[in-house]
């Protein structure tokens, strides 16, 4: 898919912080939180509680600057709710969404260990996705199959989509808690196996997933990451590596379902796109494939119940231009409806864990 974004100056660094104007008064309908007055809280709908919603009481209330100095409410909410949706200010580019992560203190990640296309619009500022804009993607959490992922994961609407193309969401505590507990004890003890195929046929090929071209360094990088690696012909490269299915979340330390097992497995593709790669390839050399970690298949009953989860625990809501949407990597998985006509969602990664700081339930 051609990219929709359009081409931008480097983005300023620095926090823009205009005078913020007189304390706004709260309205009705807001969530009882310790927020300052110049901004409300509520939600998207009722008994709904992702994301939480801030927004501005008045007009002129300078989101960078607010957030530089609300880090401390808007931490304590992403970690309470998941996801955090800033609407209704004055976002309006790629610059100011750069400007905005920084503010909140962090450093905006290179997408290494890719599984999606993306291009760079600036500096590590990406496009969401470059995926067909017909094919829906799968609810997922960022680079949950790799040894180092973002914990928190941003996502901007520069330009809302005319049909479609939303963002959904899903809690993936709730996830964990209504997985059958057969089923779960199943995956936390044999944990994942990922095989994942690069070639220039289908996918990704290695050099766009590992940004090098040198296969030296692709091997030193497995080795760090606890991949296994084979070189075959054509330049081609399989890896596999085992994961775990779940963590206890660093801070809060709630279980999570935290893996790409059902995202990566072939079934869940759409019949069109699962069709065309199984007549095409074995199920060793598919792009992407999971199966339990002692390498025995994932069954086909266990991957409809999950995904049947995943679907119940999804919120989706259209984007507004200049919506933010902040999001705990490891509280909240994430996907993309199909979607017709202009689209330009972009995104930003921060804070990178590694899983062995982490313990599994």
């Amino acid at each position: 898919m051609a990219s929709t974004t359009p081409s931008v100056k480097k983005p300023s660094l620095s926090a823009k912080k205009p005078s913020l104007g007189k304390l706004g008064s709260r309205k009705a309908k807001t969530v009882n939180v310790q927020a300052t007055e110049l901004v409300k809280s509520s939600f998207l709908a009722e008994s709904q509680t992702l994301p939480i919603v801030i927004e501005p009481t008045k007009e002129g209330v300078d989101l960078v600057s607010w957030a530089a100095s609300s880090r401390g409410f808007i931490e304590k909410n992403l970690l309470k709710y998941g996801g955090v949706l800033f609407r209704g200010f004055e976002i309006s580019s790629p610059e100011s969404f750069q400007d905005l992560i920084d503010a909140l203190g962090h450093n905006a990640l290179e997408y290494t260990e890719r599984s999606s296309p993306r291009s760079r619009v600036d500096g590590n500022i990406y496009t969401s996705t470059d995926y067909p804009p017909q094919y829906p993607i799968f609810l997922h959490n960022e680079n949950s199959y790799a040894h180092v992922w973002p914990q928190k994961i941003f996502f901007y609407c520069h330009v809302a989509p005319e049909v479609g193309g939303e963002t959904p969401i899903a809690d993936v505590r709730r996830v964990y808690q209504a997985i059958p507990q057969e089923i779960r004890t199943r995956f936390e003890e044999k944990g994942i196996l990922y095989v994942r195929n690069f070639s220039d046929v289908a996918g990704l090929p290695w050099q766009s997933v590992f940004q090098t071209d040198d296969k030296d360094e692709v091997a030193a990088y497995a080795t760090k990451a606890g991949y296994e690696i084979e070189w075959q012909d054509g330049n081609r490269l399989r890896t596999k590596r085992q994961g775990a299915a779940s963590y206890l979340h660093p801070k809060t330390g709630e279980p999570v379902w935290f893996n790409h097992g059902t995202f990566f497995h072939v079934s869940t593709l759409v019949p069109e796109i699962r069709q065309g790669l199984l007549a095409q390839f074995a199920e060793e050399d598919l792009p992407n494939h999971t199966f339990y970690g002692d390498g025995t298949p994932i069954e086909p009953e266990a991957l409809e119940i999950l995904r049947s989860i995943y679907h119940q625990e999804t919120i989706k809501f259209p984007w507004r231009r200049g919506d933010v949407l902040m999001l705990d990597n490891m509280l909240v998985a994430h996907a993309r409806e199909p979607f017709e006509g202009d689209r330009s969602i972009l995104a930003g990664m921060a804070e990178p864990l590694e899983k062995t700081r982490l313990e599994q339930p």
